[in-house]
């Protein structure tokens, strides 16, 4: 607990102290004037009760009058959100209504409207390499235009995209360095990065398994050394579809293993949604990280509260027991 004007508390118990010495004194010089009489009065403690719950009253108020104030931990979704949207051609497939990237992006709107002001959101729109459309915002509308303007175009950089959003997150151009070593940016706990793609990775292209890049793989170390999650939303079917990029029709589906991989290597959650409706539901299931924060709660009005009660309660004793006021 915390005082905001510790004087007026000293100040408020000495005369508190003061009147309790007093009140002790005056009933022992009583005691003894009643004795040498010889006369006996029964109910000592009974008779003197008002004066020490009044006493406690005056020590309580002494109490609210300094201020008194505790901190309470409090927990609120605060920090920065980078949507990270895949514009690549592959998100104009429609085997999810109307389109994958139609799709994402209602479901990123959602996802926008459904957070607090405390809450700073970019857009980071890649194909290949990333491409920052918004800065990170409290003004949310600025952030809901920005998904709104977004269309496909191009390849897919997985890579690209979290370096873009780590740049964003940080407001200072994050690369890998050639040996693949991720670079000093800081620890920043209360960033998240929220990836809408299909798992397409054309930087995965010259590795040798299934397995992400190492473009991908490296981006990802960035993120997880700087404490930043990736929430990855699979947007896609397993089944796939073809669809038609610069006049050639390639087949595209869902690669979730690709995203899966993000997210673990982040700390953070993948997301299926491989129908409209799953895609609808993502603003309720992507859950930001919590920051505490403590905020005082002042205490004043309870004290004074009890010192009123403590008062009355020595007002009515006195004069039940005098039959007097005052």
């Amino acid at each position: 607990m915390t005082f905001a004007n510790p004087v007026l508390l000293a100040v408020g118990l000495a005369i508190a102290a003061a009147l309790a010495c007093a009140a002790f004194a005056a009933g022992r010089r009583r005691a003894r004037a009643l004795a040498s009489a010889g006369v006996t009065v029964g109910g000592g403690r009974a008779r003197v009760a008002g004066v020490w719950f009044t006493i406690a009253g005056i020590a309580v108020l002494a109490v609210a009058t300094a201020g008194p104030a505790v901190t309470i931990p409090v927990t609120h979704a605060n920090g920065t959100v980078i949507i990270a949207m895949d514009v690549s051609g592959s998100m104009g497939a429609t085997d999810v209504a109307p389109s994958r990237l139609g799709a994402a992006k209602k479901a990123a709107q959602a996802f926008v409207n459904a957070q607090p002001p405390s809450v700073d959101i970019g857009i980071v729109a890649f194909e290949q390499g990333g491409l920052e459309a918004a800065v990170p915002t409290a003004d949310h509308t600025t952030t809901l235009a920005a998904i709104g303007r977004l269309s496909t175009g191009g390849g897919t950089s997985l890579g690209s995209a979290i370096l873009a959003s780590l740049s964003a997150i940080t407001h200072r151009t994050v690369s890998v360095s050639p040996n693949g070593s991720p670079p000093s940016i800081g620890f920043w706990p209360s960033a998240t990065i929220v990836l809408f793609s299909d798992g397409g990775d054309g930087a995965a292209a010259s590795g040798s398994s299934g397995t992400p890049g190492t473009d991908t793989t490296a981006a990802a170390q960035v993120a997880q050394v700087a404490g930043v999650h990736v929430d990855t939303v699979g947007v896609g079917t397993a089944a796939g579809t073809t669809v038609d990029v610069e006049g050639y029709h390639l087949f595209t589906g869902l690669d979730e293993a690709t995203l899966k991989s993000i997210s673990q290597a982040t700390g953070g959650t993948y997301h299926p949604a491989s129908t409209a409706s799953e895609l609808n539901g993502i603003a309720s299931s992507i859950n930001l990280r919590l920051t505490v924060t403590h905020q005082p709660l002042p205490l004043a009005g309870a004290f004074i509260a009890l010192a009123l009660a403590l008062l009355a309660a020595g007002a009515v004793l006195t004069i039940a027991r005098t039959g007097r006021v005052v």
